[in-house]
């Protein structure tokens, strides 16, 4: 049997279309976010979500001080935002020019396709990751074209 190096790994789960979110927070030092892609719904009874976070990411932490988070899926056109809450720049540094409001104490970002907010349930080790799961307790269904991350780039699914 072959070997699987990361590269490689990381090239083939490239080829999985996946949805762009931006996983929010409010923390001790105030609004905290990060780009990701393994986020989904988990359940319908009850409503759960879930996302994974670095096992570094300030994110998570503030996710785990607050007790509750937000997942914005954003639409097309906006990469940059995409890009920026990927850095590791500092957290107020990344809400810069960003269009927010907030909403049960969870910044919610402007322009976004969905926002969804969970109450913290569960958190699991997977990995280099953290599983967060989040019973849902407040959405809102914004519509237009979601953003998708494809091959290595961001698209727009049409």
């Amino acid at each position: 049997m072959a070997r699987i190096d990361e590269d490689s790994f990381r090239a083939a789960m490239g080829m999985l279309p996946t949805g762009v979110t931006v996983v929010t927070a409010l923390g001790p030092n105030g609004r905290s976010g990060a780009t990701a892609s393994a986020v989904g719904s988990l359940s319908l009874e009850p409503m759960l979500m879930l996302a994974c976070l670095d096992r570094g990411s300030r994110t998570l932490r503030s996710v785990q001080e607050a007790g509750r988070f937000g997942i914005d899926v954003l639409g097309a056109g906006q990469e940059e935002i995409a890009r920026q809450f990927a850095t590791k720049l500092d957290e107020a540094e990344k809400w810069e020019g960003v269009e927010a409001s907030e909403r049960e104490g969870i910044p919610a970002l402007a322009g976004s396709v969905l926002w969804v907010a969970c109450e913290l349930q569960d958190v699991l080790m997977g990995g280099d990751h953290v599983i967060l799961t989040g019973a849902v307790t407040d959405l809102e269904a914004r519509g237009g074209e979601p953003l998708v991350h494809h091959g290595g780039a961001y698209r727009a699914l049409g």
